[in-house]
């Protein structure tokens, strides 16, 4: 009867065991190797980011990373994502479920290496950083300023409750956590790092901490973090693990970001890496049993207006709303030819079979949709607000989207118009006629005002906010007129301003008007569908604008390209009656868009 009861007990154990998720393990850093149950164990990790993928495809994603030989998924959280506004934090709506993306990769037997800044890059707006800390006008970031590490107090304790149940010290797939990004390549203040450690142990994140930065004395020095695994961007080469090692020889040292692909900006063409360099680095890596993270095995799609920005070449560089950056996955989810190389490679280290490639999610083709006008954005102004002088968007509590600077010119009434600083696209009216645009990313900053009949001459400058800056001391990147607009020096003074932050609810809720033929224009159309699937949106003919489809956003497109389609996942789209609506800061005439099963 005893040994009954013992038996019963210990099946009893094993449900228990089974319900909540893997038995609990542990994982250390040696020396030299990372230690899971006490035993060397190498991290083979794709990078991908819950934010850029729809939550009905999270486990497909998965399982594609399984499938090509990782053991490891790499996550970043965008702080921005999840708290809009001081203090209201969602990790529920859409996809920002963190704690239930981090279940799917568990229930797939793999790791988590959670990134979760506060500062991430990831060409994601701001770098993840919530705007609403330029509000604050002489704010200053990443490091010990008393007002942003209230923020990051608050968002590290909203974090910490999503992800304690699911580190490796609770059962959970949670090996490490990164301490900020890459910041010897910003900042040298230490006991900022020190601080964000301490913040996250504070707040029960019992589990080992890692860096990442370059490969170079300097910034490992300025980046690292005592105690803290040292990550590579990237390490290639037994050279770059020899740096790793002279800073800290205590602790293990990995690839954090091997890159299979690379970012692409507006106005450039497609960057396309070949495959020969990321499989000699990965055969180097597992050639040494080094542990890596590829960075990124699936990138997905920068939708709604969360695409940032470099600053290089003129100072201004947006990214494109495609995140595809030529990974191994593409946009789509579909495998490469870069997929299949790096999983063969793999799978002949691995003493596994590598289960099968999961199935493509489908597509379909769409024929031409006719767009027509049935809007203007110059018929939906809300109230104005009054300003002396122009102010950025942050400053009238506006993150993203766009707005309108209205003034009556006083004094000089033509000449050359000047704007210190537009961030970062501008269309200029005179008396509702459109004279020309000024374009951040080209230099541009002045435009010339023809002489006008009118006795008080009317200006507007519609401004588009692209992405903010997502790297190095750019950072601090106020979207609208951040300064000042003269005329022939003058300095223009008495604005109207008009907020537009082109919400969803607000795209869902227009009223159509009569047509003008001032550009600022909204075309719709409805199109039906007898099945659903995913889908490339071909906006070529359009010029500069927005799309959205059954009201959500699917991103930015630009005639300049590369990118030419968007990419629409089957679940925002409907079997039966279907929405669709663009606004173009210049097209006016009426212009079809089709649905494509290819990207470009």
């Amino acid at each position: 009867m005893r040994k009954m009861l013992i038996m019963s007990a210990v099946a009893l154990l094993c449900c228990i065991v089974m319900v909540q998720g893997q038995a609990k393990h542990s994982f250390a850093l040696g020396k030299t190797a990372f230690l899971l149950d006490g035993k060397p164990y190498q991290i083979i990790s794709g990078e991908m980011h819950p934010a850029r993928i729809p939550k009905e495809y999270w486990k497909h994603r998965i399982q594609m990373a399984k499938a090509m030989g990782c053991n490891t998924i790499a996550v970043y959280v965008f702080w921005n994502y999840h708290e809009q506004d001081p203090g209201q934090f969602d990790f529920t709506s859409e996809n920002r479920d963190i704690a239930a993306f981090i279940k799917l990769i568990q229930a797939e037997g793999m790791w988590v290496l959670l990134r979760p800044g506060p500062y991430v890059c990831g060409e994601w707006d701001f770098g993840g950083l919530p705007p609403y800390l330029l509000r604050t006008p002489d704010i200053k970031v990443r490091c010990l300023d008393p007002r942003y590490m209230e923020a990051v107090t608050r968002y590290a304790k909203a974090l910490s409750e999503q992800v304690k149940p699911l580190l490796v010290t609770n059962g959970g797939p949670i090996l490490m956590m990164q301490v900020e990004n890459e910041y010897g390549s910003f900042g040298n203040d230490k006991q900022y790092l020190y601080k964000l450690k301490q913040i996250w142990e504070e707040d029960g994140i019992n589990i080992p901490f890692y860096t990442a930065d370059g490969p170079v004395a300097a910034l490992l020095e300025a980046g690292g973090v005592p105690g803290a695994a040292v990550g590579l961007d990237s390490g290639s080469s037994e050279g770059d693990f020899t740096a790793a090692h002279n800073y800290n020889p205590d602790v293990p040292s990995f690839s954090s970001e091997s890159y299979p692909g690379w970012l692409t900006h507006w106005g450039e063409k497609w960057a396309r890496p070949d495959k020969a360099g990321i499989l000699k680095e990965v055969k180097f890596l597992m050639d040494t049993k080094r542990s890596f993270n590829l960075y990124v095995i699936h990138g997905g799609t920068n939708f709604g207006f969360t695409a940032g920005a470099n600053s290089g070449g003129k100072g201004y560089e947006p990214d494109l709303t495609s995140y595809d950056y030529d990974a191994p996955v593409n946009e789509q989810g579909c495998a490469t030819e870069k997929y299949i190389a790096l999983r063969e490679l793999i799978g002949s280290y691995t003493k596994k079979k590598l289960p099968a490639i999961p199935a493509p999610i489908p597509t379909i083709t769409i024929p031409s949709i006719q767009l027509t006008p049935f809007t203007s954005i110059w018929a939906h102004l809300p109230a104005a607000m009054q300003s002396i002088q122009p102010k950025p968007f942050e400053a009238y509590g506006q993150d993203y989207g766009f707005m309108v600077y209205k003034t009556v010119l006083i004094g000089h009434k033509s000449g050359k118009l000047d704007i210190t600083s537009l961030h970062d696209y501008g269309t200029v009216f005179l008396n509702g006629q459109y004279i020309g645009k000024i374009d951040r990313r080209l230099g541009e900053h002045s435009i010339e005002l023809p002489k006008s009949d009118v006795k008080d001459p009317v200006l507007e400058i519609l401004v588009e906010g692209m992405g903010r800056i997502n790297f190095a001391q750019e950072l601090i990147d106020r979207k609208g007129i951040t300064d000042r607009v003269t005329l022939n020096g003058m300095t223009l003074m008495n604005w109207e301003v008009y907020g537009l932050p082109m919400k969803n609810d607000f795209i869902t809720q227009l009223k159509g008007s009569d047509k003008t033929d001032r550009p600022g224009q909204f075309f719709k159309a409805s199109f039906n569908l007898t099945a659903t699937g995913d889908t490339y949106l071909d906006l070529s003919a359009f010029k500069k604008g927005i799309v959205w489809v059954n009201g959500h956003n699917l991103g930015r497109y630009w005639e300049i390209g590369p990118q030419k389609r968007l990419y629409c996942p089957a679940t925002w789209l409907n079997k039966g009656e279907n929405t669709i609506v663009v606004f173009d800061l210049h097209q006016l005439d009426v212009a079809s868009v089709t649905g494509n099963n290819l990207p470009e």
